[in-house]
């Protein structure tokens, strides 16, 4: 990008215009499912309840009851050197511009403590093309699209600082790596079979895994740090695959010893996928190190160790899924741990923790749980470990403790089932009650 292109848009810094501060209100179809009443297992819906009802991600519901999906497909494309070349230069411009439109931001705020909003530095992109023609090549919307990402970012900064969290997360300028997909709206585009043609750029030929459902209403074409390209595809009225009822509920638990634990006590082992490949990881690793930062032999490095990290996610990726299938197939209602509202992880479990990834776990559930027409329930998970489930006596035990064995009412049993079984009976309404203490 030009170095004029940085005066340009900060041109009228030192004397802008009356500008109001950007909207931090969330986008209009977003939904707070969790202010949903939760369909009680008789079906219909509860007047009042003290748990939520997980969103089901990308599925709402009309004020008619009507329900519609959103889904998106992700697909591997491939293309000729000239076409990747081309969709790297566009990905450079919009870095670029993300980039700049960031410092006009971080400049106007410096000079009068004011601010720009996304709606007037999108009235601004007409101008930059007259002033660059390079960006006339790229599409209105993908252009719109990168200033919008900026807001989103501005957005979350601001949310989280009304929260209080030490670590906001100041938006960052983003370097020639950190810059790494565009999006696509209504259009710019066709697509032809298993074929993706983008005006200015070439064609695209698509692995179709699957068949593309729904209205396709955005197309994000992102570049991997492996060098691998894929296209996803997010759809509106993607229909439903409802599963046959099979009247059962159950709780869950999860854990690092085991990754769940069922209350009727069936176990999924942890397969720890990133423990098994830290001896390769720590290989390549040692390998980029020694190697010439910049130089063809450091990027080759750069490139094995991004496939070790990316094998370790898809495997991790392909279990939880395939873990998710297994319990959508079995049970109509599934109650898991609302992890949001717990503080209580250690950090010496850090590792294990992002080793086993419970939260992109509970994402995937709870999406395989929306289309099969299941119910996720989250559960509070404080004192899950701690009370009996039979008596609801507390029996307090640290982590190495693997059994729980209550003074009381003598259950003795594995301390993941019985957190299960307090996960199931909290769900369905028994709250807890202590009536004891174990000193």
């Amino acid at each position: 990008m030009p170095s004029g292109c940085h005066f340009f848009l900060i041109a009228q810094v030192l004397h802008p215009p009356l500008l109001l501060f950007p909207s931090l209100a969330p986008p209009l179809h977003f939904i707070d499912y969790r202010r949903l009443k939760p369909p009680s297992l008789e079906g219909g819906y509860r007047r009042r309840s003290p748990i939520g009802l997980v969103s089901f991600l990308e599925s709402c519901y009309t004020e008619y009851g009507a329900r519609q999906m959103k889904k998106a497909f992700k697909y591997r494309i491939q293309a000729s050197p000239h076409t990747l070349q081309q969709a790297e230069y566009w990905l450079d411009l919009c870095r670029s511009l993300y980039n700049t439109a960031l410092e006009q931001r971080i400049i106007i705020y410096k000079q009068n403590k004011g601010s720009i909003s996304c709606f007037d530095q999108i009235k601004q992109l007409p101008e930059l093309k007259d002033a660059f023609p390079e960006y006339r090549e790229v599409g209105s919307q993908v252009l719109q699209d990168v200033l919008e990402k900026l807001d989103k970012a501005f957005a979350g900064f601001f949310r989280r600082v009304r929260k209080g969290n030490c670590k906001a997360g100041f938006p960052r300028f983003k370097g020639k790596n950190r810059y790494d997909s565009f999006t696509l709206k209504q259009a710019s585009w066709k697509l032809d079979v298993k074929n993706l043609t983008i005006r200015n750029i070439g064609t695209f030929k698509l692995r179709l895994s699957r068949p593309i459902e729904g209205d396709i209403k955005t197309i994000t074409v992102r570049r991997t740090s492996t060098g691998k390209w894929f296209a996803a595809f997010s759809c509106d009225n993607v229909p439903d695959r409802p599963l046959p009822k099979t009247s059962k509920v159950v709780g869950i638990d999860v854990g690092c010893e085991s990754f769940l634990t069922t209350s009727e006590g069936s176990k999924v082992e942890n397969p720890r996928f990133f423990k098994r490949s830290q001896a390769v990881l720590a290989m390549r690793q040692q390998r980029l190190s020694r190697r010439v930062k910049g130089s063809h032999r450091g990027q080759k490095a750069r490139i094995l160790v991004a496939k070790a990290h990316e094998k370790v996610y898809n495997q991790r990726r392909d279990f939880h899924f395939k873990t998710a299938n297994w319990l959508v197939a079995r049970y109509d209602t599934i109650y898991i741990e609302d992890m949001n509202s717990w503080n209580g992880f250690s950090h010496s479990l850090t590792r294990s923790m992002r080793d086993a990834a419970w939260f992109g776990f509970f994402n995937i559930l709870c999406g395989k749980a929306a289309e099969a027409n299941r119910t996720i329930v989250k559960v509070p998970a404080k004192d899950t470990s701690q009370l009996c489930s039979r008596c609801k006596a507390r029996v307090p035990k640290d982590l190495s403790v693997r059994i729980h064995s209550c003074s009381f009412c003598g259950l003795v049993l594995d301390r993941d089932h019985n957190a299960a079984l307090n996960i199931l009976k909290f769900g369905l309404g028994q709250s807890p009650q202590v009536p004891c203490t174990v000193s």
